[in-house]
């Protein structure tokens, strides 16, 4: 598993608090060797004194797993409550004696392996806290994990590792089988973005089977981004539990913005934020507009061929070699080359809904554009449908929070947002309109 060195402290410990000093750590060390500060292995543990001495003044109890507990996840969490404490630490180690790496949640009160637990192994969890007097109250549970489940739900990443985006590209995440909306959050909970530079954004159920993640703004050109989707032995409902955890690391290229105005019949393009070129391009006819929103370069293609002859019929349907074509929609709207419509683009619409410009344009665009660089059209007859393509970004931010599964809290500062890449999975053919 790929870990930044600000999510652990060292394998199988995260700890909480500003007890940091050399005094204190030798002062914490002195009184674990005489005090008495260790309580049983039951659920709820805490400390017991003698021989006249002061008990600690922080308590722990671990609440999940409970002690002794079987059949337990492999995904599970361990949740705990501490009082008066200055600080926590947190340590899980298998039969064997070898520590779990993990992060302690930002709330202080559940700590998450940093993947899948063994399936039928045993692990003793362990959580000290210690509050401003220096004395440590620790709390310990073991616990056996369930054996491994025979119905597993896939988890899938659209994107694969190290590859380089456009600034408006969704994180995409697709399971093999509808996610109940019960238990989405959980889900979610364990879904986590890190970019560098920090960026704030949020996952979206697009479908009970597709989650997909923006941020507020543009991704800033040139970031890093991994994702992390830690879903091995989940809870999926119906007895149902994900396959495998995954992480993916990809990158943000630099920032190529498109924008077309219909009013002007010209497409403006900025890279890092500055105006580099003006096209001159022919949109969608009155009976075939295009669609005026916020859309995503799919994919290209150098040279294909756009048949529209089954669907359309002889008399409406026609077969078209293109040149640079670049998908925006999955109804069929594209970028792309259109010889045959240059003496009036930048005058007439004549298209069937794409983007018409020029040759010598398309081939310009087609060299710098990414699969995820943004085009907004506006002005057109038809608005832009959410879901006819990427359409991440024809929301508003108040849109998208809503298709989370759990409470959107904006963060008090910027810092990190809140994953075996999986194969590439399209959606279904739709005929292409030039």
């Amino acid at each position: 598993m790929r870990h930044s060195q600000d999510e652990l402290i060292r394998p199988g410990t995260t700890r909480r608090g500003a007890r940091r000093g050399f005094a204190a750590a030798v002062l914490a060390a002195a009184l674990a060797l005489t005090s008495a500060c260790t309580g049983g292995g039951d659920k709820g543990s805490s400390w017991q004194g003698g021989g006249g001495e002061s008990g600690p003044k922080a308590s722990a109890t671990i609440t999940e797993p409970a002690a002794d507990a079987k059949d337990v996840p492999a995904a599970t969490a361990v949740t705990f409550t501490t009082k008066e404490a200055t600080e926590t630490t947190v340590e899980l180690k298998d039969s064997a004696g070898t520590a779990v790496e993990g992060t302690l949640a930002a709330d202080g009160k559940s700590w998450l392996p940093g993947g899948a637990l063994k399936y039928g192994e045993t692990y003793t969890a362990t959580v000290t806290a210690t509050g401003d007097d220096g004395k440590p109250a620790t709390a310990t549970s073991t616990f056996t994990t369930m054996a491994k489940p025979g119905k597993q739900v896939r988890v899938t990443s659209f994107l694969g590792d190290n590859q380089v985006v456009g600034v408006g590209m969704p994180l995409i995440v697709k399971f093999g089988r509808a996610i109940p909306e019960d238990y989405r959050d959980d889900m979610q909970r364990r879904m986590t973005v890190t970019a560098k530079p920090a960026q704030e954004g949020i996952w979206h159920w697009v479908s009970p089977t597709e989650v997909h993640y923006r941020p507020k703004e543009f991704w800033q050109a040139n970031s890093t981004v991994t994702y992390k989707v830690q879903a091995g032995g989940l809870p999926l409902g119906d007895g149902w539990y994900g396959r495998s955890d995954l992480t993916v690391d990809v990158k943000i290229g630099p920032s190529f913005v498109m924008t077309v105005d219909n009013r002007t019949k010209r497409m403006t393009v900025a890279k890092n934020g500055k105006a580099v070129k003006t096209i001159l391009v022919s949109l969608g006819k009155k009976s075939t507009p295009s669609s005026s929103g916020t859309m995503v370069v799919i994919e290209k293609k150098r040279h294909t061929v756009f048949d529209t002859m089954e669907e359309l019929g002889p008399e409406e349907g026609y077969r078209t070699e293109i040149d640079y074509a670049q998908r925006l929609t999955w109804g069929g709207e594209f970028i792309h080359a259109a010889p045959w419509s240059e003496g009036v683009q930048g005058r007439t619409n004549v298209s069937h809904g794409c983007v018409n410009v020029s040759m010598k344009d398309g081939a310009w665009l087609f060299a710098n554009t990414r699969m995820g660089d943004p085009i907004t059209v506006k002005g057109t007859e038809r608005k832009l449908q959410n879901g006819n393509g990427w359409t991440d970004w024809n929301m508003s931010w108040d849109e998208y929070v809503k298709g989370s599964a759990l409470p959107y809290e904006p963060p008090a500062e910027p810092g990190d947002a809140t994953g075996e890449p999986g194969d590439a999975t399209g959606e279904p053919s739709v005929e292409p309109t030039p």
